[in-house]
């Protein structure tokens, strides 16, 4: 790569996306500058306070400034846009330095071999855009198991019928400790004949690469690291891009224009600043990773003389094939009374983790769905810790307001008589016609530039197994003496895991990337975040992500 003014790469989010070509390419001497939106909290920022993680727009934009608009189906069956400064639905995620990784659970699965190659393993479903990817899971396999070591993954690898290849034998950190249910689950599931697997986690469990291990503080998901554990790329991969003297990371800088010239490159990404003044940078590559819906919105707006409908968009594929993660969860309480008083004095233990999964339905083989199909993961976790919302939704008995002294005992009980185990289903969100990013024509963000307007539609065949995924886990939470078991399926998108809209693929017709996430139209443009995933596995994204984001920074190398 020949030294050009300005920077070698300009980096638009500093996330799992973002992160490890700022890590990769800093340490090999190319010169890095990073444009994040959002501010730059420091560990010490990260305390464990509800109202500011959850329940207030600290991490996230004010919905009045950053609007998005969301589009669901009405009653009458047309779709219908609402304002989310309307709704009070957020879909943000983590506009900070390190972006949403600040904030995940680390729940680390690998996506398997045949996440990679959807239709041919499992054939065409009617109404879904399902492609194959235009790399194998063996190409990716160096850069997840990279992940594990740079970022830090601890677990421990179980032999299982489902368990996809690897080059090595088992993770380099030890499993975090675990939660006496942890062993009545695999109980449960040893008599229904289940084999569940322990959950790797991109967690710490032993100091090292200058971050803590965990201090098991109860507050983890939604929740910045105060120790460092978590490998979110703010902890992770920054420090190391910046100790080199090769990275300078902008904070405060809303990139709104990517500039072209005639010869289809990027010269320029165009930002406001902290002031709200306008700002450029010059660069010979350019790397977007601003999470799917935004990274479509920025290149839906940098219109060009070359690209009159948006960055890479001649094709008319950008924002198209949007996909999130499709399933849904359940529930059950655990009474202390049904334990010994050591085990229930071991099960409200608050800061250890569950930590165990099932993949044993990872491939379907059942005459519901013909034949063989495409299954998912059920994920096992404690019930938030969030103490407000626990007591707020002690207010109801089914229909009934509860208040006064009820409400009172009911609060008192909750918190002191039992815990609440929760499942978590993630099986494919199948691409459509129906979900994809566009601008809004009328709705503006306080810099008077268009929003993005989201089509939220899903594939039925989503829900389908996310309930037969669903039906499986209350057998484990029956088998183990659960009460109160509930479960549900939705349609409705988790906003943190999004992916698509950019996809990747050998055609430049019906993707925006080539396999190397290049853009096709685009000589200089990357993009790394998920928009590139043309399907999304039966997994969270993130470490995908971070696989993906180190294999192409290896390839901008030689760029």
């Amino acid at each position: 790569m020949k030294k050009k003014p300005g920077y070698d790469v300009c980096i638009i989010g500093s996330g799992a996306g973002g992160g490890p070509v700022a890590y990769e390419l800093a340490r090999t001497g190319f010169s890095v500058v990073v444009l994040e939106k959002g501010p730059w909290f420091k560990t010490k920022d990260f305390a464990k306070d509800e109202i500011v993680a959850t329940r207030r727009s600290v991490y996230t934009p004010s919905l009045l400034d950053e609007p998005q608009v969301l589009e669901t189906l009405n009653s009458e069956g047309n779709w219908e846009g609402v304002p989310t400064y309307e709704s009070g639905r957020d879909f943000w995620n983590g506009n900070c330095v390190g972006g949403s990784s600040n904030f995940m659970s680390g729940y680390f699965h690998r996506m398997k071999p045949n996440d990679f190659r959807l239709l041919s393993a499992y054939g065409e479903i009617e109404g879904a855009n399902i492609v194959d990817w235009p790399i194998s899971y063996e190409e990716m396999e160096p850069w997840f198991t990279k992940v594990e070591t740079v970022v830090g993954i601890s677990g421990k690898v179980l032999q299982h019928a489902t368990l996809e290849p690897r080059s090595t034998d088992d993770f380099p950190f030890p499993p975090l400790a675990e939660n006496m249910i942890s062993g009545k689950i695999d109980a449960a599931c040893s008599q229904l004949g289940i084999v569940p697997k322990p959950v790797p986690r991109a967690i710490l469990s032993m100091h090292a690469n200058n971050r803590n291990s965990c201090s098991y503080s109860n507050f983890c998901g939604s929740y910045g690291c105060s120790t460092d554990a978590k490998g979110s790329s703010r902890a992770a991969l920054l420090p190391t891009a910046i100790a080199t003297g090769n990275c300078t990371i902008i904070p405060n800088a809303k990139v709104y224009h990517l500039e072209s010239s005639d010869g289809f490159k990027v010269v320029r990404a165009w930002y406001y600043d902290k002031e709200g003044r306008q700002q450029s940078i010059e660069a010979a590559h350019f790397v977007v990773a601003a999470q799917a819906v935004e990274t479509s919105r920025l290149l839906l707006m940098s219109k060009g003389n070359k690209f009159p409908d948006g960055l890479a968009n001649n094709n008319g594929q950008v924002g198209k094939n949007l996909i999130f993660s499709g399933g849904g969860s359940g529930s059950a309480n655990f009474f202390y009374d049904q334990f010994s008083k050591e085990e229930a004095v071991q099960l409200s233990a608050p800061g250890v983790f569950v930590n165990r999964s099932i993949q044993q339905w990872y491939e379907i083989d059942d005459e519901q769905f013909g034949g063989k199909a495409k299954g998912g993961t059920i994920d096992f976790l404690f019930e938030h810790a969030n103490a407000m919302g626990k007591a707020i939704r002690q207010k109801w008995d089914g229909d009934r307001l509860v208040y006064g002294p009820e409400l009172k005992k009911g609060i008192f009980n909750y918190f002191t008589k039992q815990r609440k185990l929760n499942f978590e289903v993630f099986n494919d969100w199948l691409p459509t016609d129906n979900c994809f990013v566009t601008l809004d024509e009328n709705v503006r963000d306080k810099w008077k530039d268009p929003v993005a307007r989201i089509r939220l539609g899903y594939h039925p065949h989503d829900l389908k197994v996310g309930r037969f995924l669903a039906e499986k886990a209350t057998k484990v939470l029956e088998q183990m003496g659960g009460q109160n078991i509930t479960m549900g399926i939705s349609g409705s998108p988790p906003s943190n895991l999004m992916a698509g809209g950019c996809r990747f693929g050998n055609n430049p017709k019906t993707s925006v990337l080539d396999k190397n996430c290049r853009a096709h139209e685009v000589d200089n443009l990357f993009i790394t975040d998920a928009s590139f995933m043309p399907t999304g596995g039966s997994v969270p994204y993130t470490w995908t992500i971070y696989a993906n984001s180190f294999r192409v920074a290896e390839i901008l190398k030689e760029s």
